[in-house]
């Protein structure tokens, strides 16, 4: 996607240097800043900080630390000890994991000098395969807004809801829950976002926002708490999120919000899509509220807020007392009942475990 006109992911390796690269997101909206990887503890502090986010991403970036790592060790030991920091960096996305037992598998079958490279080339492709992965969402969910459009009247545009940030910032490229936007954007349907602030860490005011004002997207900025409201006054025609995992039975984990949104949704049959690679489905899980382990993220999120001083610095500020205890869940879970459907990288199904069982079943 772009920056400025022009295109980045939000990983690479630099064509020049050979260094893995990425985005830094703790900077932006107000500075972008490239941050480099060069061992495997700047990668899962990369992942620990948030600088970068989003469960593809959180895959993607783990492969690559990997790969980074075995080229200092290639031993087994040094396998299981890198994979074990990593997995140590977030707990609820699956993709973390997914991607790391694929870059094990790729290179159990090759020589120690041959692993990093081995680990590498797997790296490399899970990113190429996210970037495809999430344009094949886009598609997918293209068509379900030509059919919500078509249910409008003509010149009057679509009004679309989402929570936290699930563009090209939560992945390789493209997005999951953005990306059908953006194909909608190109195709020259008239739409419109609502993006949640998403407290505590304010992803949607800051990544989101940003992204879609990069790529000329009309959106609007509400409080969290302002997108009940706004259905209720017949503004919003569907919510659109990501999933950090979703079960085999067709339960959401996303970020903190979701699922009130999903209650809002359902009282005013506003539908609810949820847009994900079929990599953040964990197929051992069939109860999500059982199943998936909330991250507890740090007071400081809660109780402090950064952002841009009319001096041009950025500065964090106390919000309240420290003296105030604080509980920071990072993420919530919303039961298959109120997901209108799935839109995958395979196509759209129900939240079901049929539903998802069929689009798995497909090569």
């Amino acid at each position: 996607m772009r920056v400025n006109g022009e295109h980045y992911r939000s990983i690479w390796i630099d064509e020049s240097s050979g260094v893995l690269q990425i985005i830094d997101q703790t900077d932006l909206p107000h500075r972008f800043t490239i941050r480099e990887i060069s061992d495997l503890e700047t990668s899962a502090e990369a992942i620990e900080s948030m600088r970068v986010r989003g469960a593809p991403l959180i895959g993607a970036t783990a492969a690559h630390g990997l790969a980074i790592e075995l080229g200092r060790d290639a031993s087994d030991a040094a396998l299981d000890q890198a994979i074990e920091r990593l997995l140590e960096t977030r707990p609820t996305a699956v993709n973390l994991r997914w991607a790391l037992d694929r870059v094990r598998e790729a290179v159990q079958g090759s020589s120690l000098d041959r692993r990093a490279a081995r680990a590498r080339e797997e790296a490399i492709l899970i990113c190429d395969e996210d970037a495809r992965n999430c344009e094949a969402i886009g598609e997918s969910g293209l068509a379900i807004f030509e059919g919500l459009l078509r249910e409008k009247k003509q010149g009057v545009p679509l009004e679309l809801l989402t929570h936290c940030n699930a563009g090209w910032l939560a992945t390789v490229d493209w997005g999951t829950a953005l990306a059908p936007i953006y194909k909608a954007h190109e195709a020259g349907i008239p739409l419109h976002v609502w993006v949640d602030e998403t407290r505590p860490r304010n992803q949607g005011a800051s990544l989101t926002a940003f992204e879609l004002r990069e790529m000329g997207v009309p959106h609007t900025v509400i409080v969290d708490n302002a997108g009940g409201h706004l259905m209720q006054r017949d503004r919003v025609d569907a919510v659109i999120v990501g999933s950090d995992r979703t079960t085999a039975t067709g339960d959401v984990c996303n970020k903190i919000g979701t699922y009130l949104k999903a209650l809002a949704a359902h009282d005013n049959g506003v539908p609810f899509f949820v847009a994900l690679p079929l990599s953040s489905v964990d197929w051992t899980l069939s109860d999500g509220l059982a199943g998936i382990p909330i991250e507890e993220r740090g007071a400081a999120e809660v109780r402090e807020i950064a952002g841009l001083s009319d001096r041009g610095t950025l500065e964090r500020v106390a919000l309240f007392s420290s003296k105030s205890p604080v509980a920071n869940p990072a993420f919530d879970v919303t039961p298959a009942r109120f997901v209108t459907s799935l839109i995958t990288d395979r196509g759209v199904c129900e939240a079901t475990r049929s539903g998802l069982a069929g689009l798995r079943a497909e090569t």
